[in-house]
Parts: C-alpha cells; sequence; structure tokens
C-alpha cells in the first residue's frame, strides 16, 4: 500500500516529460525572440554612408572634364568676380541716375503749384500742337505767359530725355526750348535789337542783294529823318509846297529808334560776338558732336558777316 501511494506521489509530483520539452522550446523561443533585433543600426550607417560616396563619384564622374582644371576653375572665378563688379556698378549707376532723377524733380518746388500747372499745361500744348507751334507760342507771348518757369519745364524735360537718350525727342524739345527762348528775349529785347532781328529774318540764305535792298527800305520806314527840316517840320509835310500834316511830334515815345541808338547798339553787340569767336576753340575730327559744333561756327560766322552788313547800312544810310 505505501509503495502505491509513494508511486502515486512521485507522479503526481513530477511533471510530465513532454510538458518540460514544451515549456523548455517556449522559453528558448522566446529568448530568442527578445534578443534578437532585425535592423543593426551600424550596418546601416555604413551603407548609407557608401551610397552617399557612390553618388558623390556618380555626380563629379558626369562633370565636365574641365570642372577637375585647376585653371579653368581660376578663370572662372575671375568670370565671378567681374560679374560681381559689373553688378556693383551697374548699381551704382543705377542709384546715381535715381539721385538725378529726384534733383530734377525738386528743381520746381520753389514755384507755387499753381503756377508749375500751368507751365505744364502750356508746354503740353505746344508739343501736342506740331505744326501750328509757331502760332501757340506767338499767341502765348503775345498774351504774356511765356516766362522763364515755361523754360524750366521744357529744360526739365530735355533733361530727362537726354539722359534716356531719346534723340528725337531731344532734339524736338532743344528746339521748342530756343523758339520760346527766341521769342522771350525777342520781348524784351531793346527796340534796336527787334529791328535787328527782323531785318535777319527777311533774308532767304540766298540772294544777299535783294536782301540788303528790302533792308534799307525797311530802315527807312522805322528811323526818322535825320536832316535838318525834320527836327523843324514833321514827318509828311511838304516844305516847298507847304501842305500836308502838321502834328507836332509825341512827347514821349517809347518805341522811336533813332538810327545812331542802332548803330550803338550793333556795334557792340558785334564787339561781343568777335570776342566770344576768338576764344571759341574749333572742334576737330569726324564724330558727330565735332560736326555738330563745326556746322554752329558755320552758321554764327554768317551770321556775325549779315550782323555787320546790316551795320554799314545803317551806318551810311541816306534818305
Amino acid at each position: 500500500m505505501e509503495a502505491k501511494v509513494l508511486v502515486l506521489t512521485c507522479a503526481l509530483s513530477s511533471p510530465p516529460l513532454s510538458s518540460f520539452i514544451s515549456r523548455r522550446a517556449h522559453l528558448s523561443q522566446s529568448t530568442s525572440s527578445t534578443n534578437f533585433k532585425p535592423h543593426s543600426p551600424s550596418g546601416a550607417v555604413m551603407r548609407k554612408t557608401k551610397n552617399k560616396d557612390d553618388q558623390e563619384l556618380q555626380y563629379l564622374d558626369g562633370l565636365p572634364k574641365e570642372f577637375h582644371d585647376d585653371e579653368w576653375q581660376a578663370r572662372q572665378r575671375e568670370k565671378t568676380k567681374e560679374l560681381q563688379r559689373r553688378r556693383q556698378e551697374e548699381d551704382e549707376e543705377e542709384d546715381r541716375k535715381i539721385e538725378e532723377y529726384r534733383e530734377i524733380g525738386t528743381r520746381l518746388k520753389e514755384y507755387p503749384e499753381e503756377e508749375v500747372r500751368q507751365a505744364r499745361k502750356l508746354v503740353s500744348s505746344f508739343i501736342r500742337a506740331a505744326e501750328e507751334v509757331e502760332e501757340k507760342i506767338e499767341e502765348a507771348a503775345e498774351k504774356g505767359e511765356l516766362t522763364e518757369l515755361v523754360l524750366m519745364v521744357v529744360w526739365n524735360r530735355l533733361d530727362l530725355a537726354r539722359r534716356d537718350e531719346e534723340k528725337d525727342v531731344i532734339r524736338s524739345l532743344d528746339l521748342l526750348y530756343r523758339r520760346i527762348e527766341t521769342e522771350i528775349l525777342k520781348r524784351e529785347a531793346t527796340p534796336a535789337m527787334r529791328l535787328l532781328n527782323d531785318l535777319l529774318n527777311l533774308h532767304d540764305g540766298f540772294d544777299d542783294e535783294g536782301w540788303l535792298k528790302q533792308c534799307r527800305k525797311h530802315m527807312l520806314d522805322t528811323f526818322p529823318r535825320e536832316d535838318p527840316f525834320s527836327l523843324l517840320v514833321p514827318s509828311g509835310f511838304d516844305i516847298n509846297t507847304h501842305q500836308g500834316p502838321f502834328r507836332p511830334p509825341p512827347e514821349d515815345d517809347d518805341d522811336m529808334l533813332l538810327r545812331v541808338d542802332f548803330v550803338r547798339e550793333v556795334d557792340a553787340l558785334l564787339q561781343e560776338v568777335r570776342f566770344e569767336q576768338e576764344e571759341a576753340e574749333t572742334s576737330e575730327g569726324f564724330d558727330p558732336e565735332a560736326i555738330a559744333s563745326r556746322l554752329k561756327q558755320q552758321e554764327k560766322q554768317r551770321t556775325t558777316k549779315q550782323i555787320e552788313a546790316l551795320l554799314d547800312l545803317a551806318a551810311t544810310l541816306k534818305w
């Protein structure tokens, strides 16, 4: 009986062999699964570094052969420096132009805004007038609208056109400026200078003798007679028949021009012109500026000769 109990106790106290084997297998499996690492960090870093090096080598192999040349790279660096220098010069030039435009825009700040607005409208009307610009300028001069401010507006536009190198606009505005300036000087000039301008405008550029005849007739109509009888008898009265209007001359006549005053002012003008011509240097070369300068000097010399002829005609004028 005891033997049976002992056997039963042993049988109950020791687990079966199959369960032990299965438990050991389960433990070994759990242990192996705990210690197993599917991705090794060191291996991944090595593979990434290798791939990166391979990519760099492939990139370098794909570049042109000049890229591996030190002299070529030095030339490229010089080109880069040159481009940077040019870019800096362009930036400085752009800043200079902006400053010049700002300076041009501030020239008219000293004048009242309403007057500046009217002057700009007047200049715009001159530009739009095209072929009728002469009539527009003369009409504005008669109304007293041509002032220094109008010239300043034209000059500002001309200055901007010169900086933008607009040749056609420069030519048109330069002619407009000169025409307005001439009209202003004509209105402000003395009677002698106005007569001189009218006589010069009578010349057609070809017939000098015919022009001098017209000038002589115009002078006779303008200058009062200088014979002794004209001091006592008014013009239009016939001293022989004692017939004609007998009206005393006006006491104050600002428009009356004496021949001696005309001769004196024209002679003074000639002295100034000759002095300027002596000081002026003759331009040499065949570039456009030199040719234009020579043409202007030739035009001045031609005008000077015409003034000399008018002065001689006025000095020897006889009724």
